[in-house]
């Protein structure tokens, strides 16, 4: 009998009660005003992994042992490896593989090449990594063609060191630190790359201590992330001083009902922009991925008008949007139709226009007309219906 090949896992959290946050002011906002201004949403859905295991090297970590006592207080087991390698996730059948990686939590230490950061154009000047994986199930999803092997989620229990390193970068990067249109933003770390926080950080508490971090640090930098999930209650309070721009994965209803499984709905989703924005925060918008599908135009209007109404009369709004198109490569197509074989996603080949990378890279993207059109919708759309809201570009 066949051993099954392991999946290798080895390639402090904010206070109880943290300070209030600051205004575009400055000012200090009080318990009263953030009711008034910010109701409690409603309870957030929140993922419970059936399976969480943490390595030997991840409990040497202050932060790994954060987690633990974080998911233990949860009730949920958590399991000791005696090694840094992970058994059980393979099944007999691909859909069976994806279904047990994608409701597994594996807290581990991040790989040494971690710590060297990777620009991360055109979002932001570099990736920082916190975590790796996702528990939604998008059936668009682009790390199906970006992580290799079972998709189990992995959060980093090293922490504290990720945070300490990023300060050699700063005053260094291609996209925000020599960019005139956005040299505001200063120094810019992009910390969703391979994650979506808000769907972690109930079990982590990591962006919590990213946000900590960057609040407290006087420079000109700031944190990014993009999340599909609504769960914002925990940083509402948090006295991050405009140093984090959170943005939200929106898009139109037909998409969102359609095809992004297990996430917080539209509604709930801008319902925290206007909570989060309230609280000082930059917000913005990740309007991903694009799709011309049928009736576009009254579609995606619907979106923007949305989005309109849950920011308005938020004293001085800070709102940025991404605007994305949906594209595909022959790796990402064969690993999501595997995952997902019923799947009604457009993607034919036959219809695309191919994109070529520098680094020989090929993507099936909307054919140029297209794009243009789409482009010049957005474009005018969005100067009408949110006319303060800045485009940091388009893709």
């Amino acid at each position: 009998m066949e051993t099954e090949p392991g999946v290798d896992l080895q390639q402090p959290l904010a206070p109880e009660t943290p300070p209030l946050p600051h205004s575009a002011s400055g000012e200090v906002a009080t318990e009263q005003d953030l009711s008034e201004l910010a109701p409690p949403a409603r309870p957030a859905r929140h993922w419970t992994p059936r399976r969480v295991v943490v390595t030997p090297a991840a409990l040497d970590e202050a932060h790994g042992q954060r987690i633990v006592a974080r998911v233990e207080s949860l009730g949920i087991e958590v399991e000791r490896l005696r090694s840094n390698r992970l058994t059980g996730v393979r099944g007999e059948t691909e859909r069976e593989t994806y279904a047990r990686a994608k409701s597994t939590l594996a807290v581990v230490v991040s790989p040494p090449s971690r710590r060297r950061l990777q620009p991360i154009s055109p979002s932001a000047d570099w990736r920082v990594d916190l975590a790796e994986g996702c528990p939604a199930h998008c059936q668009y999803c682009y790390l199906a063609g970006s992580l290799s092997g079972p998709p189990v989620t992995r959060v980093y229990a090293d922490l504290d060191g990720i945070l300490a390193n990023l300060a050699e970068y700063v005053g260094t990067g291609e996209v925000t630190s020599r960019s005139a249109y956005r040299s505001d933003e200063g120094t810019t770390f992009e910390a969703s790359c391979y994650s979506d926080p808000l769907a972690l950080d109930h079990l982590t508490g990591s962006w919590q201590r990213a946000v900590e971090h960057f609040g407290a640090w006087d420079a000109p930098v700031q944190l990014r992330w993009t999340t599909k999930f609504a769960d914002v209650d925990p940083f509402v309070p948090m006295a991050h001083h405009g140093r984090t721009r959170v943005r939200f994965s929106v898009n139109s209803l037909p998409v969102t009902r359609r095809w992004e499984g297990g996430t917080s709905t539209l509604e709930q989703r801008l319902a925290a922009v206007r909570r989060l924005a309230l609280a000082g925060y930059p917000v913005g918008l990740t309007i991903a991925p694009i799709m011309p599908l049928e009736g576009w135009r009254d579609h995606y209007g619907e979106l923007l008008d949305l989005v309109a109404r849950a920011v308005d009369g938020v004293p001085d709004l800070d709102l940025t949007a991404e605007l994305i198109t949906h594209r595909f490569t022959a790796a990402s197509k064969a690993v999501l139709t595997g995952w997902y074989p019923r799947t009604t996603l457009e993607m034919d080949e036959a219809r695309r226009a191919v994109k070529r990378g520098k680094f020989g890279t090929t993507k099936h993207v909307y054919p140029k007309d297209v794009m243009a059109e789409l482009w010049r919708w957005f474009e005018t759309e969005l100067a009408t219906r949110l006319p303060g809201c800045r485009v940091l570009y388009w893709t």
